[in-house]
């Protein structure tokens, strides 16, 4: 068996070209593979390291290719030693040696970068300086801005907060001397029926204004029109300065109203029930929780506030519509029959909440049968008969010399007529 041919010591610096101990055994013909090892990077370094004498080149300097041109790092090293500043990258290529294309794209980022750290400085620089303009106080002779003004305008702190988490700017202050409502030529039917007939009508601000009505003659068809619930087939209404037809979300907000026939969410507990209502007008959970507390205190509603709503009575369900309707503290209250199936305690204690709210600007606005209630608590009422009013005014503009009930009376056109029911004077046992 032919002995292996010995391959060249790699360590020892010799060069290919020159054949071992072994190479008089092996035919020089196998030798012309070898070649492609003829860029072996790795022996340099190695043949310095070890001290040997530097081997004869495999081929000419002409042939080698030109690796160590493409290195940029490699020729700044001799300005460095020379206490020279490196070139600048854009100098690399100008005695015609060729530049990385990766490391030329890498200095073009660097320098954008840089570009973009100083647009960012100035842009900034600009901003805190403008930010120091608007902090400068006004100079003594010039007018204080225009937000010191509004600050002493009369808007609730309940309605502001609706206005900050809603992003409204609907609400507009309300001097005392204007009008909480103005209505002027209200129509309304209902097919061939003329519920209303051009009711026109003016409520004060901090009013407690009564309407008056027999059965039928249209007050909860005003009151529903007043409050958004239903719309008038002509006419305008304003709420408080604020046009109902032109910005019916600005009005209603500007309102609380409980509605005869009411219907509500009656499987909540009234707590539940409360906090909806809260909700809905934009207050904070917080504050809901809080004017819960203190209503449900009012109306004597604390132990029945776990209790859905379902189970409480009809007095009681008025109460807690009534709480809801007063829970965002609007300017405008719209009540029809507010009294109606309240024992005579609720309804005293009632009494109390709502002149103390007018008292402190608030209007309310009511139905009632009862004019005795009406006479002692209202400062106008409107006399509404047959869809038309017949008397607006004072109480004692409307009354003159006589009760309100019986100025009531003369207004509607008396009793009944009696005749034909004699038999009900005798018994049928």
């Amino acid at each position: 068996m032919t002995e292996a041919t010995d391959l060249p010591d790699e360590s020892s610096g010799e060069s290919g070209e020159t054949p071992g101990e072994g190479s008089a055994k092996k035919p020089a013909s196998p030798r012309a593979p070898r070649a492609p090892r003829k860029t072996s990077s790795s022996r340099a370094p190695a043949s310095k390291t070890s001290g040997s004498s530097p081997r004869a080149p495999r081929r000419p300097a002409a042939q080698r290719p030109a690796t160590a041109r493409k290195r940029p790092a490699a020729a700044p090293k001799p300005s460095e030693s020379e206490g020279t500043p490196p070139p600048a990258p854009e100098d690399a290529a100008v005695d015609g040696t060729p530049v990385d294309p990766a490391l030329e794209a890498a200095l073009e980022s660097i320098a954008a970068s840089e570009t973009r750290d100083e647009v960012d400085q100035i842009s900034s620089s600009d901003a805190d300086e403008a930010a120091l303009e608007q902090d400068e106080p006004a100079p003594a002779d010039e007018p204080a801005p225009e937000d010191d003004a509004v600050a002493d305008d009369p808007v609730d702190a309940a309605e502001q907060a609706v206005a900050t988490i809603t992003g409204s700017t609907d609400l507009v202050p309300v001097e005392a001397d204007d009008a909480a409502l103005v209505l002027r030529g209200i129509r309304k039917s209902f097919g061939d029926l003329q519920a209303l007939d051009g009711i026109s009508l003016e409520v004060p601000v901090g009013s407690f204004y009564g309407i008056v009505g027999p059965n039928g003659a249209g007050k909860t068809t005003t009151l529903s029109i007043i409050a958004g619930l239903l719309r008038a087939d002509s006419g305008d209404i304003t709420i408080a300065g604020v046009d109902a037809a032109a910005k019916p979300v600005a009005a209603k907000r500007l309102m609380g109203v409980l509605p005869d026939r009411f219907r509500t969410f009656d499987r909540l507990t009234g707590r539940q029930l409360l906090y909806y209502y809260g909700a809905l007008r934009g207050l904070p959970p917080a504050e809901v929780e809080r004017r819960t507390i203190d209503l449900a205190r009012a109306f004597d509603l604390t132990e029945s506030l776990g209790r859905v709503v379902s189970d409480y009575s009809a007095g009681m369900s008025k109460k807690i519509m009534l709480a809801g309707a007063l829970i965002h503290s609007p300017r405008v209250l719209v009540l029809d029959e507010p009294f109606e199936a309240v024992d005579p305690v609720s309804s005293a204690a009632i009494l109390d909440i709502l002149q103390a709210y007018v008292a402190h600007g608030g209007t309310v606005i009511l139905s009632s049968h009862g004019m005795e209630l009406v006479e002692r608590v209202c400062s106008r009422v409107a006399v509404i008969v047959a869809g038309s009013l017949v008397a607006e005014g004072t109480i004692d503009e409307v009354r003159g010399e006589v009760s309100l009930e019986e100025r009531f009376v003369e207004l509607v056109g008396g009793a009944g007529e009696l005749e034909g029911l004699e038999w009900l004077h005798t018994f049928s046992d």
